[in-house]
């Protein structure tokens, strides 16, 4: 196999993939700097500096294969060129017409959706396998129809619009489906608001949240630098095949699913949180939902702060001059994230709201850590255009750099002093965004109560200082004549953003951003690239190695695997995400992970993130289950990433306990709640408990992706009977589990009920989630990657 496997290697630039490969770009950016004229090409350096192996990377990969277009980091976020330039809608390729589609890595390639582009997210394990020829199966979806009347009203955004959408949905049910939109209020909806639905799909648990191609559509492609020519073939394809959507025509009755309706004129400004997408809370009810917060017990809407606490002021020394901060305090104030930076109206509305605080003279605290990470440079033109930039500026959202930022982690430290005063009073401190996600621990170890908001609301946050506030009755802050000042008096109207948004946003700053595109900067350009098409691996390197994922492969799968007197590695309850399994945030000082960089001489400084370490194993594997926000029973009720070794009853890591486990020859299986692997495509979140030994997961449900990931990596996805779950059951996680499959992969069948039994006599039954008979085949070879390798050197033979 060995040879089979170098012999594919050699001709690895010699494999063109079924689809192009458009795109590959790094677009996550680490705020270390923030609040400094300065800060987009210091955060660039440092970039470069801690991910010069993985750009090297990158760069070679664009040489070595075919049909591999690389898109250089700092100029973008993945989702927003997709939108603004690559997606195609319609292909004309040498003549032949045929609808565009995309499959991403990053589950928030929903995006596309909004420009009617059919487009979702898949883990990267799929993906690289779609890259290589394998084609993608899916079992048939359902598809929900959502009605959509009536227009926002005036100072509601298209942010308050989304989470409303996200709230109705996740709590309607669609994983594993498609939405489609429809409805006369669809032409009161500007595409960057159709985008910023769209992009929330994982949030709401669909597939894709899909909007057609109308005439809003078409104003769009023009408004982005697509000609007149292009735009014209598209509507005339889409229209020849009943595929265009016109609403000053009569409109037929649709036939779906499922149905949803919604009023635009019922969206109410809003925000979620404090520790998930879906938990939508009306500003003017901001107030006591935070304060019930802080009463009720430990869990996804409450932090148990005791009565006598709540109050507490814990004043500090920041850069000498004096500072307080209470539970509420906003110390992370960020505009960030695909979601958003997308939607002119937003973002231009979030710098009327900073320039009406400057001319009142409010001021956001020196503490508070700002930050502004478009997902585009054209945003930067529509802002410096529109003159509003300054305002940004004197309020401390500098540019930071364009890409994903606080949203997935990378909000850098805070000031030394801040950590100390939220660390040493175990203040619950607050995190204010404008991204997607939310989870526990995700956006910051410090910020335990974390709100996505508009980013005008962002910025009213931060000018606030704290969460604790109800906008209606109580001023934000006190102006330069001495007066109060209010919400109101900083809310800009409808009126005054449209007009900015049609004055400021053309169409050359969307030509002459992307006619550059590819060109990259010097220090991308600079990076030395081997000639080679083997990648020479380092063996010293903590950033790239080679994974075991082939060791000891032989050309003849393995077959179904018996689990039989395994142990619960972990047990865990509901909504368990990709965050919580493989963490993408910063590496915690006592964590495996830290040791093993430690132990090969990197500083503490260096740690970087999980995320840019994704490519060694190594460290991943450590980082798996290493959340400090991780709720385990095993421990009950105490957070961190531990776990029980239950031969012995020690209190390990959960990555020690695993290695236990493995020395001891043990199997391991992981038992879970409802919507286990919600979040990011992560697929880390796959690869990582395969590599720790996990051979089974059952819970109460998965989401879409994380189960498909488990799948590619040769882990048995496993859901309770309706009703049922570990708890009901009697199932403590201390006994050891048998799962009863047969040996013969011909004798197992596509959702088929699976008997397992415990060593203390109990029985129950689960139902099998391999849903087609393809992820039977993946599970016959020990997972999707083995699966491929093997049909390609059989091809070369």
């Amino acid at each position: 196999m060995r040879d089979a496997l170098a012999k594919l290697g050699s001709d690895a630039n010699k494999i063109n993939p079924l689809v192009p490969v458009d795109l590959v770009i790094d677009h996550s950016v680490q705020v270390d700097v923030a609040r400094s004229s300065n800060a987009l090409q210091s955060n660039m350096e440092l970039e470069f500096t801690r991910n010069r192996e993985r750009f090297g990377f990158l760069k070679w990969g664009s040489t070595a294969f075919q049909n591999m277009l690389v898109v250089p980091p700092g100029s973008g976020i993945v989702h927003q060129v997709n939108l603004e330039y690559l997606g195609r809608v319609v292909f004309n390729t040498d003549g032949i017409m045929y609808p565009d589609s995309v499959v991403g890595t990053d589950s928030h390639t929903t995006m596309i959706d909004g420009l009617g582009v059919a487009g979702w997210g898949v883990g990267g394990i799929e993906a690289e396998a779609t890259m290589l020829g394998q084609p993608m199966s899916m079992v048939l979806p359902g598809v929900v129809g959502f009605k959509l009347t009536g227009k926002l009203r005036n100072g509601v955004t298209a942010t308050d619009l989304v989470l409303t959408v996200t709230q109705m949905l996740r709590k309607h049910g669609v994983v594993g489906k498609f939405v489609e939109f429809h409805g006369e209020g669809m032409g009161k909806l500007s595409l960057a608001d159709r985008a910023t639905i769209a992009n929330m799909s994982p949030e709401y648990g669909a597939t894709m949240g899909f909007f057609p191609v109308d005439h809003v559509t078409l104003d769009y492609l023009r408004l982005t630098g697509r000609s007149d020519e292009t735009v014209s073939m598209i509507e005339a394809y889409l229209r020849a095949n009943n595929m265009f959507v016109d609403y000053n025509e009569p409109q037929l009755e649709r036939v779906y699913s499922s149905y949803l309706a919604l009023d635009l004129d019922e969206v109410e400004p809003c925000i979620s949180g404090p520790k998930r997408p879906h938990d939508r809370v009306t500003l003017k009810d901001m107030k006591s939902d935070w304060h019930a917060c802080l009463d009720n017990k430990v869990g996804f809407k409450g932090f148990a702060v005791p009565k006598e606490q709540q109050d507490k002021v814990v004043k500090f020394d920041f850069n000498g001059q004096p500072a307080e901060l209470k539970h509420g305090s906003v110390v992370i104030a960020a505009i960030t994230s695909c979601t958003n930076t997308s939607n002119p109206s937003v973002m231009l509305g979030a710098a009327l709201v900073a320039k009406k605080a400057c001319e009142l003279g409010l001021e956001v605290k020196p503490w508070v850590k700002t930050s502004l990470a478009p997902g585009s440079g054209v945003v930067t033109k529509y802002l410096l255009k529109s003159g509003l930039q300054e305002y940004f500026n004197k309020q401390g959202f500098h540019l930071v750099g364009y890409g994903c930022t606080t949203c997935i982690g990378n909000s850098g430290e805070l000031h030394e002093s801040v950590s100390a005063a939220i660390t040493e009073n175990d203040v619950v401190a607050a995190a204010v965004l404008s991204g997607n996600r939310n989870f526990e621990g995700r956006v910051h170890p410090l910020t335990r109560a974390n709100y996505l908001a508009s980013p005008p609301l962002v910025v009213a946050y931060a000018l606030a200082g704290t969460v604790d506030i109800d906008f209606e009755k109580e001023p934000i802050g006190v102006g330069k004549d001495g007066k109060e000042v209010f919400f109101r008096d900083i809310w800009p109207t409808t009126e005054e953003i449209a007009e900015v948004v049609q004055s400021s946003v053309l169409p050359d700053m969307f030509k002459s951003t992307y006619e550059a595109i590819t060109k990259g900067n010097p220090m991308w350009n600079e990076l030395p690239v081997p000639e080679a098409s083997l990648y020479s691996w380092d063996s010293n390197s903590t950033y790239i190695h080679e994974p075991p994922y082939f060791k000891d492969m032989t050309m003849s799968p393995p077959g179904p695997h018996a689990v039989k007197n395994a142990y619960c590695l972990l047990n865990f309850g509901d909504s368990i995400t990709t965050d919580h399994i493989s963490p993408a945030g910063s590496i915690h000082r006592d964590s495996p992970a830290a040791k093993y960089l430690l132990e090969r001489g990197v500083d503490r400084k260096d740690f970087n993130s999980y995320g840019s370490r994704r490519g060694n194993d190594e460290v991943m594997a450590r980082g798996t289950f290493a959340n400090i926000r991780i709720v385990n029973k095993f421990l009950g009720g105490e957070v961190g990433p531990k776990t029980i070794h239950v031969p012995t009853g020690e209190k390990l890591s959960v990555f020690d306990a695993a290695t236990k486990y493995k020395s001891e020859g043990h199997d391991t299986i992981i038992l879970a709640g409802a919507e286990y692997g919600s979040g990011s495509s992560r697929d880390w979140a796959a690869k990582g408990p395969m590599l720790l030994g996990v051979k089974a997961v059952i819970s109460k449900s998965f989401e879409r992706i994380h189960r498909s990931n488990l799948v590619g990596m040769g882990i048995i996805p496993l859901c309770f009977k309706a009703g049922e779950d570990a708890d009901s059951l009697g199932l403590t996680g201390h006994e050891r589990y048998t799962i009863n499959l047969p040996t013969d992969v011909s004798e197992i069948r596509p959702g088929q009920d699976v008997t397992i039994t415990t060593d203390n006599d109990k029985s129950f039954t689960c139902i099998l989630r391999f849903d087609t008979e393809v992820e039977l085949a993946y599970y016959n070879h020990g997972g999707i990657l083995p699966y491929v390798i093997r049909n390609m050197a059989a091809a070369q033979n």
